[in-house]
């Protein structure tokens, strides 16, 4: 598509220069030319370039200039004559096929299409106009990853994570921020939720393993229809969220897997304060010591079993016990109790959604 575009503007600018101008790509191969008849032929120009500068050069009675879009450049435009015009020439016809092409890629390219889908950019009524132009399958299994990089804020992450996917027709790689990387992957249709979490395992292990970059990964559910890719993506985006509030110690978390948290996470905070207040009447939870709140908390993790907890605990069965009741005196609940246990371990995630909520402001 790019030799087409670049020939339109040679066509239009041809009489204008009266000169001889065109277009050769990374291989020396003329893509675009004012003389129809040059086309597809070889113009070796490799071997005297300068590889990765945008400076002019000459080579063989002709004016060269770089240029191209993101982080290389692909192409290289040339004019007949090593005059200054012929110089000033090749700069203004590099600007403007440069610009063109960038404009045209974010226009059609597939990439920034999907992009546009999951942040919502793109009216739902003109999402399958799109599709249809750039041939993109719209009722094909895919689920959204968002891995969130943990100190980097460099491209190298990106880099490592679309040679993972390579395969740009089916997956689609790009940042959003300067720490967060979306994966749009394409999926069979009997892939199971750990099948998905093996697949986060990977990214996250080997982003360690090449860039020593700690990562964390939310995964959405996954959808079958183009429209449903916002929907997927904001999943992921809630998943990592929770994730860094309930689940600190946990590196990758799925939408389909939350739980309750899910549903503490949507709440108003002024609920969640009255909630607390209505359930520790005597004494606010935050008059537990960090002693307290440990044992609790290895008691919820053995399953409200004594003798397991008081084991990993390396106490006595009684001194666990004599534990127990001064948190059933400080907080009249129970926690050998199954309802009082219940009540307890959500007023303990509130409790923790309200302290990062408090931590936001």
């Amino acid at each position: 598509m790019s030799n087409r575009l670049f020939q339109t503007v040679i066509n239009q600018m041809k009489d204008a220069i009266n000169r001889v101008i065109g277009v050769v790509d990374s291989k020396d191969i003329i893509i675009a030319c004012s003389e129809l008849n040059k086309i597809g032929s070889f113009r070796e120009i490799a071997s005297v370039n300068l590889v990765g500068s945008r400076d002019v050069f000459i080579v063989d009675g002709y004016v060269y200039k770089m240029f191209g879009i993101h982080t290389h450049l692909e192409y290289a435009v040339f004019v007949e004559g090593v005059d200054e015009t012929a110089i000033r020439y090749a700069k203004i016809l590099a600007i403007t096929l440069s610009n063109i092409k960038q404009y045209y890629d974010e226009k059609y390219d597939r990439n920034n299409f999907v992009k546009n889908i999951i942040l919502d950019n793109i009216l739902p009524g003109e999402i399958y106009i799109k599709a249809k132009e750039l041939n993109f399958k719209t009722n094909v299994k895919r689920v959204a990853f968002l891995i969130r990089t943990i100190g980097d804020k460099e491209i190298s992450s990106f880099d490592v994570v679309q040679k993972l996917f390579p395969d740009k027709r089916k997956d689609f790689v790009f940042n959003i921020s300067e720490t967060d990387i979306v994966l749009i992957k394409e999926i069979c249709d009997d892939i199971k939720s750990n099948d998905l979490r093996k697949l986060a395992r990977s990214i996250i292990d080997s982003l360690f393993g090449e860039l020593s970059i700690k990562t964390t990964v939310g995964i959405g559910i996954p959808v079958t229809n183009i429209k449903d890719l916002a929907r997927s993506f904001k999943e992921a985006k809630v998943s990592l969220d929770i994730g860094e509030v309930f689940e600190t110690d946990r590196s990758i978390t799925s939408y389909d897997n939350l739980g309750i948290v899910r549903l503490i996470y949507q709440l108003p905070v002024t609920l969640c304060e009255t909630f607390l207040n209505e359930v520790f009447k005597e004494e606010p939870i935050g008059s537990l010591d960090r002693e307290t709140l440990f044992t609790i908390n290895k008691f919820f993790e053995n399953n409200l079993n004594v003798s397991e907890t008081s084991r990993k605990l390396f106490v006595h069965r009684n001194t666990l016990v004599y534990r127990l009741e001064k948190i059933k005196k400080l907080t009249g609940l129970d926690l050998r109790e199954f309802d009082d246990a219940i009540l307890f371990k959500i007023a303990l995630m509130v409790r923790k959604y309200l302290l990062s909520k408090l931590n936001e402001n």
